[in-house]
């Protein structure tokens, strides 16, 4: 049951993100030829007005053919006849619906949770570079390296991204008028034995309550915009040697670690279940919208590129060298998800 809710968590997010161009398609009045649910052979369709509407057989994400979309079409709707920015709109509304999708989808696990963490400092440790730096208890870290800091999950998560690397930290404290004066000071993270990286600082435990709907919202834009940060942490430190393409996970490697999660939650009752999934749902949704971005041939943020390019100089790309780049560029991936495929695989094993 869990391997099926994973799959169908997996799907779900990937429809929204095919949803998201399919109504941008729409709206800009674009045909769409085929938006299907789910993925392989058809088991059910139904045709209405020009697009056809399918159910396949896997419960995997989903499909969404637009008119002229990778080939030429001489009628209005086909997509390389809209206009550069109707095109932009459509390419960008996957990300956009997974981005929309992860807020709320946060606004339910920030409701439910009641609040929200602070980065206030509870104690000092004697020894370690906050001691020196002259943090006290009562401070509230503000910015990491010119980085807002909204929660000490916030904090703690760069450190641990940026292993070695100076902190230039920012700090508010309350004097005794009542007054926060800003404060700054720079301190280089000690490296444990047991491997962590510690600057000596321990966190207040408690939430702070989002008793109104605009902090409610706000806590929720910070909760995607963290999953988005820890996706260009990760790359941070894949380029620096911090962890390795072996440490990437793949559909497989997903479902199987969901699998664990809420198997442990499950001890604790169904609602812990709950929310698991939908935290589960925030990080991919927000994965999958900034991977999306990313300009590289095949992805929306490959094709966005060449829009923009077009848009830049008054003029579209060749097709036939864009197409032949997208090619290119699709068979790099297809091959790296082959790759992943093997890795999950084996590390089940």
């Amino acid at each position: 049951m869990n391997i099926i809710l994973s799959i169908l968590i997996l799907g779900a997010i990937i429809l929204i993100h095919e949803l998201g161009h399919f109504l941008m398609a729409k709206v800009c009045g674009i045909g769409v030829v085929e938006f299907s649910l789910g993925m392989g052979p058809r088991l059910f369709s139904v045709e209405m007005g020009e697009t056809r509407y399918s159910i396949k057989a896997f419960p995997f994400g989903g499909s969404c053919a637009m008119l002229g979309e990778d080939e030429e079409a001489d009628e209005e709707s086909a997509f390389g006849n809209k206009s550069v920015w109707a095109r932009i709109a459509v390419v960008a509304g996957g990300p956009v619906f997974n981005f929309i999708l992860a807020f709320f989808l946060a606004m339910i696990l920030v409701g439910v949770s009641g609040g929200y963490t602070v980065p206030e400092v509870l104690g000092v440790e004697e020894g370690f570079p906050a001691k020196e730096a002259g943090l006290l208890p009562g401070d509230v870290i503000t910015h990491v390296n010119g980085r807002s800091i909204h929660s000490y999950r916030d904090f703690t998560t760069y450190v641990f991204t940026h292993p070695g690397k100076e902190l230039k930290l920012t700090w508010k404290r309350e004097g005794e008028d009542g007054k926060k004066e800003k404060l700054s000071a720079s301190v280089t993270p000690v490296l444990t034995e047991n491997g962590q990286q510690l600057i000596g600082v321990q966190f207040q435990p408690g939430i702070e309550p989002a008793d109104t709907l605009l902090e409610l919202m706000r806590q929720s834009v910070y909760e995607v915009q963290f999953w988005i940060r820890y996706v260009f942490d990760t790359f941070y430190m894949m380029f620096h040697g911090a962890v390795s393409v072996d440490d990437i996970s793949g559909p497989v490697g997903i479902v199987s670690t969901i699998d664990q999660t809420v198997d442990e939650a499950s001890q604790a009752g169904a609602g812990a279940v709950a929310m698991t999934l939908v935290n589960f749902g925030v990080l991919l949704s927000a994965n999958l919208g900034v991977m999306n971005l990313i300009p590289f041939p095949a992805l929306d943020g490959g094709r966005l590129f060449f829009l923009f390019l077009e848009a830049l100089r008054g003029k579209p790309v060749d097709q036939e060298k864009e197409a032949m780049i997208h090619t290119a560029g699709m068979a790099l991936l297809l091959a790296f998800m082959v790759f992943i495929l093997f890795n999950d695989v084996r590390k089940l094993f």
